[in-house]
């Protein structure tokens, strides 16, 4: 039995620029690396301009390693008018950084930590910080998350 290579193009939803080559598996669908940040955590950057600030992720993009921190890495963006009425403005918008130079943070304890992860008593695996022992995917601290995120939809919606 002869198995037939599978020459279909990679499909990804971040858009890529013209040089760049995504590792892809047998089956087309892109590498996606694992990560020791997730959405909504609190990190402290350790590299780059930005080195020694704090903030909270907003966006992970796995098949690069990078996040999104909120007001971190803010990059400069010149925006022509569209309209004759309007103006063409520089604003500033957030640019993803690399997952490697940040760390997690404890806002309790005021340190940065690494993760480590353990299974509790009941049987749920969790991720903590080393150095402080705090426990950063407990139930509570998702519904927080989740309830933020809805409020930010309706306040969207309702601005739209």
């Amino acid at each position: 039995m002869q198995v037939k290579p599978t020459d279909k193009p990679c499909l990804i939803v971040v858009r890529l620029k013209r040089w760049e080559r995504k590792e892809c598996k047998p089956n087309s669908l892109p590498v996606l690396h694992k990560m020791h940040v997730k959405a909504g955590d609190t990190v402290k950057v350790i590299a780059g301009c930005d080195k020694g600030k704090i903030g909270e992720i907003t966006k992970v993009f796995r098949h690069n390693s990078t996040v999104m921190v909120k007001d971190i890495n803010l990059k400069t963006k010149h925006v022509k008018k569209r309209e004759e009425e309007e103006q063409g403005q520089i604003i500033k918008i957030e640019a993803p950084i690399h997952s490697s130079n940040v760390m997690l943070y404890s806002k309790e304890m005021e340190v940065a930590s690494r993760v480590g992860h353990k299974v509790l008593d009941d049987g749920t695996r969790v991720r903590y910080l080393i150095k402080t022992g705090e426990i950063i995917d407990s139930a509570e601290n998702w519904k927080k998350l989740k309830e933020a995120n809805r409020q930010e939809k309706t306040e969207v919606a309702t601005a739209a």
